[in-house]
């Protein structure tokens, strides 16, 4: 599977009750993002998004949020002047699902 392919799935919520992703199988979903995704101690995947300006920045941002609410999937989001910060992980499980690389993926194709 692709980033492409990811970008196309559907989050699903999780009601908790199910173990967080470890070891391989994280490692397998995690290969298919793009490459400055960071994966922080299988916990969550944050990544830095740059931008040339304030407005824009704003603009991805409510971008975001927009599908964060489409996907039911609620990321950390933090802006400041010239990037925008995404940190995604399964707050009810306190660690990584597949639904969070699929909200990752489409996040990166909001750009």
């Amino acid at each position: 599977m692709s980033f492409e392919a990811l970008a196309v799935k559907q989050c699903v919520a999780c009601k908790g009750g199910v173990p967080p992703l470890k070891g391989a199988a994280l490692q397998s979903l995690y290969k298919q993002l793009n490459h400055d995704w960071r994966l922080v101690g299988e916990h969550h995947l944050e990544k830095d998004f740059k931008f040339s300006s304030y407005k824009e920045v704003v603009d991805f941002t409510n971008r975001v949020a927009k599908l964060a609410v489409e996907q039911n999937h609620h990321p950390e989001i933090q802006l400041g002047w010239g990037h925008t910060k995404v940190q995604i992980w399964t707050h009810k499980i306190e660690g990584l699902t597949e639904s969070d690389f699929i909200f990752a993926a489409k996040t990166e194709a909001l750009i």
